[in-house]
């Protein structure tokens, strides 16, 4: 039977899209349902998800398309939808309340609200029914109701104390950034992520475990800086492990959102846009520090899933694939063995049952029960080395043999219902990705992979970019909305400022540049760092400042990485004082648990390594040109900066968003390479090796 759609009908999210037809009487966020709780005397429901959310689509199918608490929810409480994806600001600020009041989060948050946007209780997931020590959601709501009757006033007086509450805690925490972090703190946060190793799983903790590529991004600057090779060995470990677990999609590629179990074996199946833009980015570097193919390919293999299933005609970037298909999580992807007979010829099948860890009753086992399901998650028990090594072949003629498996079964696997693709473009996100797409270019000299991420920055900057170098944060159905924030100009820029040292584009380099700009204008808080919303945005309860590195680094984080990079790029020493202060204003929260900064700690680690700055002058199409460029590109240099200057221009464009190119020319006609390093410049060098000992290329890399 369908059902009449509600107000949620006309917004653009997939999220609210998918509430649309609940019998619940959902609102968009806006003044019609705050006005709409005043007029009535109600309190607010406000629940914040994703389109991605398991559990989000658990607790729809429970209550939100029950008749029953439907019909409770429209007597007593005036129901708000938000996806979090599209107004992180909303999702953020209301986490920090229900994190205050339980010690958690996660999604869905649901959190009750006066008329006036003020929390007075907030949880994730609700079941409809009480039960097992859990508040069933038709008991939450009865007891809301009878207290918002009742003890109104109550009610209000500790949503006031909340939120004075968590205001405190937020001037007070802003009040510790004393002295800029250092190698003290850098060691410190080794320090933990040494103690936190699985040796035996690889990756940090125990389960779930989560990818977390930005740790690992700092322990190869922290191995590039210090050359210890105990670092590099917890990269390599955590990335095999993943690319062999079933975190991995061996058949579809990408990585999936998070492992349930220690052992990297069963994922919760969702595939995030940023999980992998930062894994690819892991893995490039990982590669370029060791020279292991496999990290190449996992990096190129990851690419190719975005090329295919993430990748809008006009070449930007999807958000997220579901978990689900048919209302089942993981159907999608997983396989029994029978089906992987039918699929392939019986040498072939056998092949992959062995290869691949399939059993006959099943490695995936049903959450709750832990009864077997029938079904199998792919994955790698033995490296493709000891694999080959026992089939007594090698190991390029059995990966060739699996190739050809995999495509048949992915042939198979394309014709099941697919989960949901959430196809809203983001600015953030695809920021990420832009950066992994020119870092993975750069790194592997491919041509292709340049292009696309051209074709992506060229839809963002004609679309997502408004007048005095503004953005807006969502596109989707052609219809570009809601007003950039922290991340869209954190994150961009980034991937502006990867894009730039891949193809020399000055516009790329200038647009950075502008952007950081408007950052410092609208989101800057004089005392040092950035708040999530700007300056002339939506009021809300709070502004915030994020600087804790999530599933993604904080806007903080990154806006540090661009703002140190800049000042490197163009010389422009405002760059360099805002990123002083915001160093300064982390420095509290960082000395406190380093490991949480992981991606600032990034930053901090190739500005002491020391870094270099390099000026490549010459035809940037030369043969002479592209060894030097080569030269710092095929090893692992992460703390050097390259701009090239053009040969044969009196004025070249680079010159004015980087004035001290201006005098930095080619070397008796020959390409140069022209280098400052620990505030030293040298004599410029037209010779790869001495290119390379002018950048101190020793130590950490290869």
């Amino acid at each position: 039977m369908s059902r009449k759609a509600n107000r949620l009908i006309n917004e653009k999210s997939p999220y609210l899209q998918q509430h649309a037809h609940n019998p619940v009487d959902w609102y968009p966020w806006g003044e019609e349902a705050f006005a709409l709780a005043k007029a009535e005397d109600k309190p607010i429901f406000l629940s914040i998800g994703y389109s991605t959310c398991h559990w989000c689509h658990v607790m729809e199918r429970e209550s939100f398309e029950d008749e029953d608490i439907a019909a409770l929810m429209r007597a007593i409480v005036v129901a708000i939808k938000v996806d979090r994806e599209e107004r992180p600001d909303l999702d953020t600020l209301y986490m920090t309340f229900c994190q205050a009041l339980t010690g958690r989060g996660g999604w869905p948050l649901n959190v009750f609200l006066t008329p006036d946007g003020e929390p007075f209780f907030a949880g994730t997931y609700f079941p409809k029914e009480s039960g097992f020590g859990r508040t069933g959601m038709r008991e939450l709501l009865q007891r809301v109701h009878m207290a918002w009757k009742s003890n109104r006033q109550a009610v209000i007086g500790n949503a006031a104390q909340l939120l004075g509450a968590v205001r405190d805690q937020i001037t007070a925490r802003d009040g510790t950034g004393a002295a800029e972090p250092g190698t003290v703190e850098l060691e410190a946060a080794t320090g933990e992520l040494a103690a936190s190793f699985d040796v035996e799983n690889g990756g940090f903790g125990s389960a779930p475990k989560f990818p977390a590529p930005h740790n690992l991004l700092l322990l190869l600057r922290e191995y590039r800086r210090t050359g210890n090779k105990d670092l590099l060995a917890m990269v390599t470990a955590t990335l095999s492990a993943m690319r062999r677990g079933g975190v991995y999609d061996h058949v579809g590629f990408g990585f999936h959102r998070y492992s349930t179990d220690a052992g990297w074996l069963v994922p919760h199946f969702e595939k995030m846009l940023y999980d992998q833009a930062l894994c690819v980015m892991a893995c490039v570097e990982a590669w370029q520090a060791t020279g292991e193919v496999w990290l190449k390919d996992t990096a190129l293999e990851a690419l190719e899933y975005v090329r295919r299933d993430l990748t809008s005609p006009d070449g930007v970037f999807y958000s997220a694939e579901d978990a689900d298909s048919e209302g089942v999580e993981g159907k999608f992807y997983v396989w029994t063995e029978a089906e992987i007979r039918e699929a392939l010829p019986p040498e072939d099948a056998q092949l992959v049952v062995d290869v691949y860890g399939v059993e006959a009753t099943g490695n995936f086992r049903d959450e709750a029960t832990g009864v077997a399901t029938g079904t199998n998650i792919l994955h790698l028990p033995r490296s493709l080395e000891d694999a080959a090594a026992g089939r007594g072949t090698s190991v390029a003629a059995l990966a060739a043999r699996l190739e050809t498996c995999r495509a048949a079964l992915l042939a198979v696997r394309e014709k099941r219902a697919r989960p949901l693709c959430d196809d809203k473009v983001l600015t953030d996100n695809n920021g990420l990705m832009l950066a992994a797409l020119a870092k993975a270019a750069r790194a592997f000299n491919d041509e292709a992979l340049a292009a696309r991420a051209v074709a992506a920055a060229d839809f963002l900057l004609e679309k997502m970019a408004l007048p005095e170098d503004r953005l807006l944060h969502r596109l989707r159905q052609g219809e570009a909305a809601v007003a950039g924030m922290l991340d869209d100009y954190a994150f961009f820029a980034w991937g502006l400022v990867e894009l730039y040292q891949t193809v020399f584009a000055p516009r790329y380099l200038e647009r950075a540049a502008a952007l950081a700009k408007a950052m410092i204008a609208h989101f800057g808080d004089g005392a040092g760092g950035f708040f999530l919303s700007p300056d002339d945005g939506e009021s809300l309860l709070l502004r915030q400042k994020t600087f804790y590195d999530a599933a993604v680094p904080s806007g903080n984080s990154v806006a540090f990485f661009v703002l140190t990079t800049l000042f490197r790029l163009t010389g422009e020493k405002s760059f360099r004082e805002e990123a002083a202060k915001l160093a300064k204003a982390a420095g509290g929260r960082v000395a406190e648990h380093p490991s949480g900064y992981a991606f600032f700690l990034c930053s901090l680690s190739q500005m002491l390594a020391p870094a270099a700055e390099v000026t490549l002058a010459g035809d940037p199409d030369a043969a002479d040109t592209q060894v030097l460029a080569r030269t710092i590109f095929d090893r692992y240099l992460p703390e050097v900066a390259v701009v090239l200057r053009p040969a044969g221009e009196d004025d070249p464009e680079i010159a004015a968003i980087a004035p001290f190119t201006r005098f930095q020319l080619p070397l008796d006609g020959a390409a140069a390479a022209h280098v400052c390093r620990a505030g030293s410049c040298q004599p410029p060098t037209a010779d790869a090796a001495t290119l390379l000992e002018l950048i101190g290329a020793h130590g950490g890399g290869r």
